[in-house]
């Protein structure tokens, strides 16, 4: 049986479609809390044994022994997120609990890390965990990730109790369906499509970094179903523990996004436009992120990602312009 923390978010729950519908596998239990209306329905459609609230799992460990593996999705993912109690909580505290029962039951533990621990990428994006400790994030969500990263290391480095398998996956820009709960935290992609369905253009910030054009800032944007193969990679091959980059290893720019989504929407480049950064976004804004792959490619994964012209697509074909959704 699985353990899928953060089941009912984007990733979580397509982990649960990937379950389903790719390997025929229900032998899973989701927890999570649910706090935004609609979420049930990222998983309306899943089958599983059970679904229990997030701070229910202590007592649901006493009680079941027959866990093969923690995938451990849950987090608060606000980058924009400022009380770091909040964070400590959630994203420090609750992932050492877990990281603490799998060393003592011999359980593989898969947790979400994120790119954002990479800060404004002036040490790169190499997932080598001897350069942990020259990582900057530029928020505090960042750091929360960035902490847990460095404290898992401590843990191995000391010959400390740790799980069988331990994988950390930095996620990189991640959209698709199943985002919508979000609200502002959800995908460029999503935020241009429901600004030009309803407005007939879409709005990008404009950049305050002389290096990149309005436009032409960079990110490593990955479709969700392609950023889940990560983990179900790691899941069939238990003998691969470390931290892991989780991109398509090639960045595009938020334009390249833009005309993706008008490609779908019959509308041309006049459509696009740009605005002014936020407050609380400037001086925490990433303008370039690409995952370096080699060390993941050096384990055997050899998977051809999406770019963003064959993901949008699908996200848009097969969800934002159905009458559904949800996968």
């Amino acid at each position: 049986m699985i353990v899928l923390t953060g089941g009912a978010g984007m990733i979580g729950s397509i982990i649960a479609w990937h379950l389903n519908t790719i390997l025929n596998e229900n032998n899973f239990v989701i927890f999570d809390d649910l706090t935004s209306q609609d979420q049930e329905r990222n998983i309306a459609k899943r089958k599983f044994i059970d679904f229990i609230d997030k701070n229910d799992l202590p007592k649901f460990f006493r009680n079941n022994k027959n866990i093969t593996a923690v995938i451990h999705m849950g987090a608060i993912s606000a980058t924009t997120e400022t009380n770091f109690n909040k964070l400590l909580i959630s994203n420090i505290r609750y992932s050492q609990m877990l990281w603490s029962w799998c060393s003592v039951n011999k359980v593989p533990f898969i947790y979400a890390s994120s790119a954002a621990t990479y800060g404004n990428g002036e040490n790169g994006y190499d997932d080598n965990e001897n350069l942990l400790s020259k990582l900057t994030p530029l928020n505090a969500y960042g750091y929360s990730k960035h902490f847990f990263d460095q404290w898992v290391y401590s843990q191995i480095n000391s010959n400390q109790p740790s799980p069988p398998q331990w994988c950390g996956l930095k996620f990189f820009n991640v959209y698709g369906p199943n985002e919508y709960h979000k609200n502002r935290m959800a995908s460029v992609v999503f935020h241009a499509f429901q600004q030009f369905q309803k407005e007939k253009e879409i709005r990008l910030f404009k950049s305050e970094n002389p290096d990149y054009k309005d436009g032409m800032q960079l990110r490593d944007f990955i479709y969700v179903k392609d950023a889940v193969e990560y983990v179900i990679y790691f899941l069939k091959n238990n003998h691969i523990s470390g931290l892991f980059n989780c991109g398509t290893g090639v960045a595009q720019s938020f334009n390249d996004l833009a005309k993706a989504v008008i490609m779908n929407t019959k509308g041309d480049e006049s459509n696009i436009k740009y605005i002014n950064m936020p407050d609380d976004l400037k001086g925490k804004y990433q303008y370039y992120t690409e995952a370096n792959l080699d060390k993941i490619k050096a384990e055997g994964l050899n998977f051809k990602f999406k770019n963003l012209k064959e993901g949008v697509n699908d996200y848009m074909e097969n969800y934002l312009l159905t009458s559904d959704r949800y996968a």
